[in-house]
């Protein structure tokens, strides 16, 4: 029997875009919506009213944060500073090892999904780290993650990354690649092994993705490879690109290219491609747009990550060019908390500082990149509304707390108004895996603790591979001199 939900806005989909049904109800059998908007005729098993909430199609995170949080360490770095977060030269010859064990590393990913569900996303795509692995992701630590994921029920697209080499700083502070091809084509074998076994894996929750490391890190053949099985399979391929001038400057030495240009001369860009960031087209001699139409042409989507470019000092020029250049743009956290109300708020006011334009980066176009977009993009046409067909993926945004304020229209509201922490209830797939802010069977102070333990000794690790063996107090100082009691 059908389950009935109701609050003071629906956002429903009807004539190829979100619509607002003041009052409005949600029907859903199983894992699919049946019904959106007013009076529903048939029987249901169950109501339930949320009163002053916002009932949303769930959100879309396509670079969400999969362990352990770096970025409150290296948001804020001085340039010296940044040459340590980069593997030493004698790290990598002397043997790189894992920080964690497996065990641990199965936490770090309950950790975050815990973290992605709480933040009302339904839909993920995970990044890491690669600088405490001994070299990358593995088959084992996915397998681990589908099953993680698929007890707490949140629909993932997994795989684990790949990459051929990795970024170093030289004695002398410079920075440059060094490479091992042969751990690059294994860890895409063992990539490829995993979409195999897992795509389709726990009623469809999990499905296969292929998620090499970044574009200057993985070599011509290995992206080949990639994309022929992409095609092949019918998943996504996302590689990271374009975002930032160091990557600009490698490819230029190496290839003469930008990198959107080379990614297209070697036939990588297409429908299933997605590209984080795209937020460093090539250097100051190039015309920055010169590349948008590689984009469009290809069909390939932009993962526009707002809150963690912004704190890394960069950002789209602009969201709105890139979007009435016909690019589809979908989102991405990459950062902790993954918060995706605020990514939109950030995404918003960050293109209108860009273009200089109160009115451009509207709430509603944010609102479709965190959904309609976010679909698009995995080839999902039955993702990110809310509408008969459509997977039952919800995420009810709750309205009623002061700090709010006086209620305007639904979507300003939520981006201006509210943040991750006024997501309230959260279904995928027809299932309900967070009430009331409650997901069944965790246990909230215990993981924060064990997360802080952790993340002690992971900040502890970067001594061991900075080229100056610096102390963390000397590569991450407090912002205030610290007294301690006595």
């Amino acid at each position: 029997m059908p389950t009935k939900l109701t609050a003071r806005f629906v956002i429903g989909y009807a004539d190829s875009d979100h619509v607002i049904y003041p009052d409005g109800e949600v029907v859903y059998d199983g894992d699919t919506i049946i019904f959106v908007g007013h009076g529903y005729p048939g029987p249901v098993e169950q109501t339930r009213d949320y009163g002053d909430a916002v009932i949303s199609p769930g959100f879309i995170d396509l670079d969400a944060l999969g362990d352990i949080d770096h970025a409150i360490l290296d948001t804020w770095l001085t340039p010296e500073r940044v040459a340590g977060q980069r593997w030493s030269e004698g790290y990598f010859r002397s043997g790189p090892r894992e920080l964690s064990s497996p065990e641990e590393e199965i936490f770090k990913r309950r950790y975050a999904i815990v973290q992605l569900i709480l933040n009302g996303i339904t839909t993920a795509m995970p990044i890491a780290a690669e600088t405490y692995r001994a070299w990358a992701e593995t088959y084992d630590e996915f397998a681990g993650t589908a099953a993680v994921a698929g007890e707490l029920g949140l629909r993932m697209y997994l795989g684990p990354s790949y990459r051929a080499g990795v970024n170093v700083t030289r004695a002398d502070g410079t920075p440059t690649v060094l490479w091992d091809e042969a751990r690059g084509e294994a860890g895409l074998d063992e990539a490829i092994r995993f979409v195999r076994d897992f795509d389709g894996a726990h009623g469809g929750l999990i499905r296969g993705a292929l998620l090499p490391a970044r574009i200057e890190t993985n070599t011509r053949a290995i992206l080949g490879r990639t994309k022929a099985f992409s095609d092949e399979w019918g998943c996504p391929l996302r590689l990271h690109a374009a975002q930032g001038a160091q990557e600009i400057r490698f490819l230029r030495a190496w290839h003469d290219r930008r990198p959107l240009e080379l990614l297209s001369e070697w036939e990588i860009l297409g429908p299933r491609t997605l590209i984080p960031h795209a937020t460093t087209l090539g250097d100051a001699g190039d015309d920055p747009y010169a590349d948008l139409a590689l984009l469009r042409d290809s069909g390939t989507s932009v993962i526009h990550c707002p809150l963690i470019s912004g704190r890394h000092g960069g950002t789209l020029d602009s969201f709105d060019r890139y979007r009435q250049a016909g690019i589809n743009l979908a989102l991405g956290t990459d950062t902790s908390p993954p918060d995706m109300i605020r990514v939109m708020d950030y995404g918003s006011n960050l293109g209108k500082i860009v273009t200089r334009d109160q009115a451009g980066s509207t709430a509603a176009d944010l609102f479709r990149a965190a959904t309609i977009g976010g679909a698009r993009a995995l080839g999902r046409d039955d993702l990110g509304r809310l509408a008969p067909g459509a997977r039952a993926d919800l995420t009810i945004v709750d309205l009623s707390a002061l700090h709010v304020g006086p209620i305007d229209d639904p979507i300003r509201t939520i981006l201006y108004n509210t943040g991750g922490t006024d997501v309230r209830t959260v279904v995928v797939n027809g299932r309900t895996i967070m009430e009331d802010r409650q997901i069944p069977g965790i246990d909230v102070a215990a993981l924060r603790s064990r997360a802080q333990d952790y993340f002690a000794r992971y900040k502890a690790a970067y001594t061991a591979r900075d080229y100056l063996r610096r102390t963390p107090d000397e590569l991450f100082p407090p912002s205030f001199k610290v007294v301690h009691a006595r």
